[in-house]
């Protein structure tokens, strides 16, 4: 991976450390198709999707991001039967892999999604890695993993519930800082920037509650083919955008 300053000078593109976005977060879309128009078994696009998570999560480190969420697996994904299987051995194997570029790069580990539903080992592999960065002070990565937008929201509605029979929330005191308390993201900034690779135009049951006023950027690039310069592009696009908040800014 090329240095983040020195990609900017060769794309023409100088960031604004000022308005760089606290939380990003991606649908890293396409890893199939990249395969399937390589003549490669689709599982080939996972693992070199797998490569760009590398050299992104290393840039936005760079870059002075607090947090990167990336889109990893589905609640919906599942469906794919083998595929699922093998990208399920792909998070454990990279899990195992990494620990020291995370330790070395001084990033925290962080799952959002159904943990308990993963394979065993997988939760291992995920479960040390977390406790092994949890005094990380760097960049937040937090994979979104047998993960649903929906999903998420019915989980927190039922703990609120749980809560309230329990006695120990009163229903009428429920905020918005409360309920996001409750969510798989608890106590993480809502997203300013959510990218989308492969050309779709849709959120695709994402981080629902947390991207109401979020910035999108797409791109036709498929994920594999992702590079620190998209990644530029797509911050740049952000610092010329004034968020508004539904508010009306003079």
């Amino acid at each position: 991976m090329k240095n983040i300053e020195k990609v900017q000078h060769e794309i023409g593109i100088i960031l604004d450390p000022e308005r760089m976005p606290r939380h990003i977060a991606i649908i890293m879309d396409g890893n199939g198709r990249w395969a399937t128009r390589q003549g490669l078994p689709r599982i080939m696009g996972h693992m070199q999707g797998y490569q760009t998570v590398l050299d992104i999560v290393r840039a936005c480190g760079e870059l002075g991001v607090e947090v990167l969420t990336l889109y990893t697996f589905s609640t919906e994904n599942w469906s794919r039967n083998e595929e699922a299987d093998a990208i399920m051995r792909l998070i454990a194997e990279a899990a195992r892999n990494e620990l020291t570029t995370l330790q070395e790069n001084n990033v925290r580990l962080r799952v959002s999604g159904d943990f308990a539903g993963l394979p065993e080992d997988v939760r291992e592999s995920l479960g040390h890695d977390i406790g092994a960065t949890a005094e990380n002070t760097g960049l937040i990565l937090n994979l979104a993993i047998n993960y649903g937008g929906r999903a998420e929201i019915l989980d927190a509605v039922r703990e609120a519930c749980r809560r309230a029979r329990d006695g120990t929330l009163d229903p009428d005191e429920i905020s918005e800082d409360c309920f996001s308390g409750l969510l798989y993201t608890a106590g993480l900034p809502d997203p300013d920037l959510l990218i989308r690779t492969a050309s779709e135009m849709r959120i695709s049951n994402f981080l629902l509650w947390q991207i109401a006023y979020t910035e999108l950027w797409m791109t036709p690039t498929l994920w594999p083919d992702f590079a620190e310069a998209d990644l530029i592009r797509a911050i740049a696009d952000y610092q010329t955008r004034t968020r508004r908040f539904g508010a009306v800014v003079p």
